[in-house]
């Protein structure tokens, strides 16, 4: 258990059957009346955003959210196989299951997998990585960088917005996030 004066964005609680998120939180102590807690939160499952009020001091369950360093090793028809980097044993995942992630994952790559109860929350990726572009329009002399942008696909089939000058074969940097481009490799 978990109080409502012990919030910070990031902490994972159980309401209703489901894993919530704190995103943002207020301690409010009004003139008159009683201290209370109004927070953000959101569903981690579905992604839904609700604002919901909690009482000082209100205890309730904190989830217990399991993370595990794994390597994505290969792909198996619609399955991505991924190793326990500890315990060698492998685990499959549906791109489903993944969600709109799944668009940067290549072989061998390390990510944590968030589990609570045995169930995949979500598949979290570093913050950048390096890929190739595979497929984008001719860069043409005179583009610089502070020019415009156009379409790239990198070699996970991503779609992502890069400089003019950027041609087929560079390697660069993208934000996983954010899905922009950082920068040239």
């Amino acid at each position: 258990m978990i109080s409502s004066n012990d919030f910070r964005p990031g902490t994972s609680i159980e309401l209703d059957g489901s894993v919530w998120r704190v995103v943002e939180f207020l301690h409010v102590k009004p003139g008159k009346g009683s201290a209370f807690v109004r927070t953000k939160l959101k569903n981690v499952q579905t992604g839904n955003t609700v604002e919901r009020t909690f009482r000082a001091g209100e205890t309730v369950p904190q989830a217990i959210i399991e993370k595990k360093d794994m390597q994505h090793t290969y792909r198996d028809g619609e399955d991505l196989v991924f190793m326990d980097m500890e315990t060698y044993e492998e685990v499959r995942l549906s791109a489903a299951e993944i969600g709109d992630r799944v668009k940067y994952l290549k072989e061998e790559m390390n990510v944590s997998v968030v589990s609570w109860k045995g169930q995949v929350l979500e598949v979290e990726l570093p913050n950048s990585i390096v890929l190739e572009v595979t497929q984008t329009d001719p860069g043409v002399k005179g583009d610089t960088a502070t020019g415009g942008t156009k379409p790239a696909i990198v070699e996970t089939g991503a779609q992502i917005m890069v400089p003019l000058f950027i041609s087929v074969g560079d390697r660069i940097k993208v934000d996983t996030r954010t899905d922009s481009y950082l920068g040239r490799e």
